[in-house]
């Protein structure tokens, strides 16, 4: 499975490619820091497993403190010495302050929008208001997060305004940890209101809020206190009842204490303030269940996990839509008359289709005579109309590899956004008067032109003979020689759709470069519905490494690109897939930039929210999920003497998803394996977390870290 350099070479030689392009350091690096390997081995179903990294794990440990921050001298060492990066730093950052505003996550409550609000180059996204027209011209601040802390580091999680519109209730909270407080504050005025209340958002399990129909309480979400020990508090999310005046130690218990303790809660009841909907899930494997919490306080269950009911919403006409995906994997929509709550009374009124009903987000809304269904088709999307029967009135019209998200009706109009990757994100409105849809003002322009690019999907076959559609985002008149620099970028989990999103200012900073950018969607994901996501989740996980190999090695016999000249990248869940990577075909990629990765997937169940993770993964105590983990763990796939790809990790200090552990015990395990080979950095980011709630200056120097690393690691030069 893994190459020698020497075979590396004749691998390239056979494909009639004989330069092969080496960095040059301005100066000699800092030497690897001293890591010293200790015989750990653990028992798993009988099999014995070394873990000679476990000490870099303790995060308190002076020792691995040290460790860290002599890992980030080095990488900056390397970093900031390419000639590149100040240029590229630059450029980012003028070409992303000068980024109109961005309206997005809308919300209608009071007869006005409310929405998140982003305005470069101020540090974090606000929350502004606006008229139901959606004209940003009358737009107004509510909440500026950057007056609260001038620093930039603290970040609205979620926010949801009261029905009357005269309240909303904001999470809040700092360097990126997403370790939310829930803050009341008067729409009018912007002063806090009431108590702040602790502990109701965090990673694990996200965070929610409903307002109750008097707009004076709420029910919302809570992590345990100190009635759990210090190990529980991140689980068994349970509902609380508040209202603004009171003590919050006094709130009520509504729901929670039957849940699993990976239970992740959210609310809905936009449409009919007396009955809030609760969603809850069963982890991060998409297992979902149902609950109405009524006018009177009662709750009722309407569904389980397992009747396989992904999403549901209460309509205007206080009906319940729901998608199923009970016998039909790409979806149906049920719906429930008012005030019914057995799923026994439900009627199909949209049936499955060729197509799967898109899950991510929100994928349908009523109004009060219409349904609109989002689809997905293998990444870009289709919307269709229907009556509230399922009377089918015909599609919106698109362009061809686009997306749809932000569905929010507004009376019976519904805005939507429309994005393509090479096109920013705007608002329509489709107006049930006329049965059409216009443009709205409420779009982004960017100084960033893509009109001299272009966009083709192509299939690649992977292992089994499974379709593997690449978004592939080339200039016009691109010659296939097999010398392009390529970027593959990958996820494939949970079900996330790799959907077109407009590739703004870091792209397009690849694309000077000459580089080519190739986006796979690779099973794991939702492209083509729940079959496409079970494919590739717990002991099927190879088949998603499979399909990113596959796409690889398509653009390589394509002559899109050379194993000297082809990078990957991918984050989180897309972490684990390049280790996968990187370790099953090392001779395939010349460069990796991977963040805030998981890598040991033996260990990754004992952090909070890698427990939430195993109904997605699987875990080590079923000897049948051990055996794949462990077949495929990256960590426990590094082999010593081998000629790995240069590799750039990047992970955040502040990180409540994933434990930046896995990447400092990543990078030594690769470092100890070949110390003379191809550089591995480790970039740590005090400032962050997950990415998530990141201080624009923050983000900016991460791009400007991992694009000079791939302009001097596939020897690309900048284009005027």
């Amino acid at each position: 499975m893994m190459q020698s350099l020497l075979r590396r070479l004749a691998y390239a030689s056979a494909l009639g490619i004989f330069s092969f392009n080496v960095p040059t350091l301005a100066a000699p690096l800092p030497p690897i820091p001293d890591t010293p390997a200790q015989s750990v081995v653990d028992r798993y179903h009988g099999v014995r497993v070394g873990d000679p990294y476990r000490w870099l794990e303790n995060a308190s440990d002076p020792a691995v403190s040290l460790w860290s921050d002599a890992q980030n001298k080095r990488t900056r060492a390397y970093l900031d010495a390419l000639p590149m990066r100040a240029v590229l730093k630059q450029r980012l950052t003028d070409l992303i302050t000068k980024t109109s505003p961005a309206y997005y996550g809308l919300h209608a409550a009071g007869g006005r929008i409310f929405a998140m609000y982003n305005q470069p180059p101020k540090q974090q996204p606000m929350i502004a208001v606006m008229g139901d027209d959606g004209d940003p011209s009358k737009a107004r601040i509510v909440l500026d997060p950057n007056k609260l802390n001038p620093k930039g580091t603290t970040a609205v999680d979620w926010f949801v305004p009261s029905h009357d519109g005269k309240l909303i209730a904001v999470s809040l909270s700092e360097d990126g940890s997403e370790n939310g407080s829930l803050n009341i504050f008067d729409v009018a005025t912007g002063k806090r209101v009431g108590e702040v209340i602790d502990r109701v958002q965090y990673p694990t399990g996200g965070g929610s809020v409903a307002w109750a129909a008097d707009d004076k309480s709420f029910y919302y979400t809570r992590y345990p206190g100190n009635e759990r020990p210090e190990a529980d508090r991140h689980f068994f999310q349970q509902v609380y009842f508040h209202t603004i005046g009171t003590d919050p130690s006094t709130d009520k218990y509504v729901l929670g204490k039957d849940l699993p303790k990976v239970a992740e809660i959210a609310f809905s009841n936009n449409d009919d303030p007396t009955t809030v909907l609760v969603t809850v899930l069963n982890g991060d494997g998409g297992e979902v269940g149902h609950y109405v919490i009524k006018s009177d306080g009662s709750v009722a269950q309407v569904t389980r996990f397992e009747d396989k009911v992904v999403y549901a919403v209460i309509g205007p006409d206080k009906a319940l839509y729901m998608v199923s995906r009970k016998d039909a994997p790409n979806g149906k929509v049920l719906k429930l008359a008012p005030g019914d709550t057995s799923l026994a009374d439900a009627k199909v009124i949209v049936p499955e289709a060729n197509v799967a009903i898109d899950i991510d987000g929100r994928p349908l809304v009523a109004t009060s005579k219409r349904l609109l269904v989002r689809y997905i088709d293998g990444g870009p999307s289709t919307v269709r109309v229907y009556d509230l029967e399922g009377k089918d009135a015909g599609k919106l019209a698109l362009p061809a590899v686009a997306a749809v998200s932000g569905l929010e009706h507004v009376g019976d109009d519904v805005f939507y956004q429309v994005v393509t990757y090479l096109s920013p994100p705007q608002f329509f409105r489709y107006r049930d008067a006329t049965e059409k849809s216009e443009p709205t003002k409420l779009k982004v322009t960017s100084p960033v032109n893509f009109a001299d690019m272009e966009v083709v999907r192509e299939f690649a076959t992977s292992k089994d003979g499974t379709k593997v559609p690449l978004n592939i985002i080339r200039k016009k008149g691109t010659v296939l020689d097999g010398n392009s620099p390529v970027l593959l970028y990958g996820y494939g989990g949970y079900g996330v759709s790799e959907t077109p999103y407009f590739l703004g200012a870091t792209r397009r900073m690849l694309f000077d470069g000459g580089a080519i950018f190739v986006i796979a969607n690779i099973r794991g994901g939702g492209e083509y519905g729940e079959k496409w996501h079970l494919e590739g989740n717990l002991t099927n996980k190879q088949n998603v490494f499979d399909d990113f190999i596959a796409a690889a090695e398509y653009l390589i016999a394509k002559k899109y690109t050379s194993p000297q000249r082809l990078a990957i990248m991918g984050g989180s869940n897309g972490g684990l897939l390049m280790g996968a990577a990187l370790t099953q075909r090392p001779e395939l990629f010349r460069a990796v930039v991977s963040a805030v990765g998981i890598y040991d997937m033996l260990r990754v169940e004992l952090d909070p929210n890698g427990l939430f993770n195993t109904t997605e993964f699987g875990t080590v105590k079923d000897e049948a999920q051990f055996k794949a983990l462990y077949a495929y763990s990256p960590y426990h796939h590094v082999t010593d003497g081998t000629a790995y790809p240069s590799i750039l990790f990047m992970t955040g200090a502040n990180d409540g998803r994933v434990n930046p552990m896995q990447s400092r015990k990543m990078t030594a395990r690769l470092q100890s394996a070949n110390p003379n080979g191809n550089p591995i950095f480790l970039r740590t980011s005090a400032e962050s977390g997950h990415g998530i709630g990141s201080a624009l200056s923050v983000r900016i120097a991460e791009y400007a870290d991992y694009l000079s690393f791939l302009y001097d690691q596939l020897g690309m030069k900048l284009k005027k």
